[in-house]
């Protein structure tokens, strides 16, 4: 993968599906619930995004970009499959059946991810917003007390770096332009403004996972944490500013899905349907 100057990216390594064996006895039952609940909502992210950069598999604006978007989507539906692969061993349920046999409405990606895919300019924004906050959400859990959670979010962390980097270099090269492709980025920025905090939206006793080590702070936190990181490119970029606010309660509810979802949510879901034992 190149940078949008022309500059190639450190050769990476793809992040395999494999997720360090442990006994889930070693968790006290209050945290083990705790983070099965923030491992769901990781997981369902980083599919549904995937899935969302998939489509732009040939007909992204350049070739290179085509190349690019079809990494970022297997990038992020293998991050998908360690989480749900984590969340298994935790519960004693199947990554299949997690990511390709829950109905619309059990899912808990942010709201941010509910949109169609729209312009260029759109999904560089999103992923852009993603992609940050996404950084500070791992890197609050970098230090986790749970061996095998804080060595498989390192392996991620490597990875998503490059992910970012490609995003802000997109970024500024539309805010660089004037006319449309600055125009177009605007817009994309102030309707997804709305939904931008949903990535640290609350979770079910998430104050557990901080008692036990396993999240350095509170959404809440980590949701001031980037929009101030956040607040600064845009500055920088004369871009403007997310509106203030905190992480709505409602960011991952998906009891009414979205009309957006539910037809993406038949795309990913197809083969399982239409073939019986079908696995990933």
């Amino acid at each position: 993968m190149t940078t949008t100057d022309g500059a190639r990216l450190p050769t990476r390594q793809l992040i395999q599906p494999d997720v360090p064996r442990f006994e889930r006895r070693t968790l006290k039952p209050e945290a083990r619930d705790a983070l099965t609940g923030l491992l769901l909502t990781m997981a369902d992210d980083e599919f549904v995004l995937g899935f969302w950069d998939s489509e732009w598999t040939g007909i992204a604006p350049l070739l290179e970009e085509d190349v690019a978007f079809s990494s970022l989507a297997q990038d992020e539906i293998g991050h998908a499959r360690v989480w749900y692969e984590m969340l298994a061993q935790l519960t004693g349920d199947a990554a299949d059946r997690l990511a390709f046999h829950r109905a619309p409405e059990e899912f808990q990606h942010a709201r941010l991810l509910d949109h169609p895919r729209g312009d260029w300019a759109f999904s560089i924004a999103r992923r852009w917003l993603y992609d940050t906050a996404d950084a500070v959400r791992l890197a609050a859990l970098a230090e986790a007390s749970f061996e095998p959670l804080a060595q498989v979010v390192g392996k991620v962390i490597r990875e998503e770096r490059y992910h970012l980097m490609h995003m802000d270099a997109w970024l500024r090269r539309l805010a660089g332009h004037d006319g449309e492709p600055r125009q177009r980025l605007e817009a994309a920025l102030a309707a997804l403004a709305p939904d931008a905090l949903t990535v640290f939206t609350p979770l079910p006793a998430e104050e557990r996972l901080v008692d036990a080590d396993l999240l350095s702070a509170p959404m809440v936190q980590l949701a001031d944490r980037w929009r101030s990181d956040v607040g600064l490119v845009l500055k920088e970029l004369g871009l403007p500013a997310l509106p203030e606010g905190r992480p709505p309660a409602e960011g991952r509810d998906h009891s009414k899905p979205s009309e957006s979802f539910r037809w993406l949510w038949g795309e990913f879901t197809s083969v399982a349907r239409l073939e019986e034992g079908a696995e990933w």
